[in-house]
């Protein structure tokens, strides 16, 4: 057997190891990079990740400790995008509850759990999600109904209000407004015209 496994000397596994490219901190530490040149590294990293998709302040500090930033690196340059306005938490966390509302009609429960998966602040979030009305949850949890029971017409009843409400259930609804709409639908579609397709099956996507 050639030796070349991962435990011995010169074989694959040292090479893979001694072929890793330092991180920023392990640089920092072994004295190759001053601390100026480490801050705007970081600093280019953080506008590399901002161009390509906002993010909240946390997500940024997570994806710069996963590339080997130190974290008395990351804070100050952190700061001063604050300062600036390059990063706002409360900004962030109004586009993702407008788009998350507008977009897929995630109720404020949802919206609340992705807020706090992002690193946003319980404050934060709940500012942000002053913006969705009880009315307009709702209205959104109506629209998702038809959609949901539109697509399962030709099924057995309970198979379609069973799919419908767990649907809305993963879009953040409660069980209570789930199966009020899902009736409701399903009576507004008793009364609409007869639809001369409405007997075939329709295969329910996931919602």
């Amino acid at each position: 057997m050639t030796p070349d496994g991962p435990d011995e000397p010169g074989g694959r596994g040292e090479g893979k190891r001694r072929g890793r490219r330092p991180s920023v901190g392990e640089r920092l530490e072994a004295g190759e990079l001053t601390r100026e040149e480490a801050t705007e590294l970081a600093r280019e990293a953080v506008l590399r990740i901002l161009t390509a998709a906002p993010k909240s302040r946390v997500e940024l500090s997570r994806s710069l400790a996963r590339k080997g930033y130190p974290d008395d690196v990351v804070a100050p340059v952190l700061d001063r995008f604050d300062e600036v306005g390059l990063v706002d938490d409360a900004a962030y966390a109004d586009m993702v509850v407008r788009t998350r509302h507008a977009e897929r009609g995630l109720a404020r429960r949802a919206i609340a759990v992705e807020l706090r998966r992002r690193g946003i602040d319980d404050e934060t979030a709940a500012d942000a999600l002053e913006q969705v009305e009880p009315d307009d949850e709702r209205a959104a949890a109506d629209a998702l109904a038809r959609k949901l029971v539109g697509r399962t017409r030709g099924l057995d009843r309970d198979v379609r209000v069973r799919r419908a409400v767990a649907a809305l259930g993963r879009k953040g609804y409660g069980p209570g407004v789930a199966f009020d709409v899902v009736r409701s639908a399903l009576a507004g579609e008793d009364d609409g015209p007869d639809d001369e397709l409405g007997d075939l099956p329709y295969a329910l996507g996931d919602e």
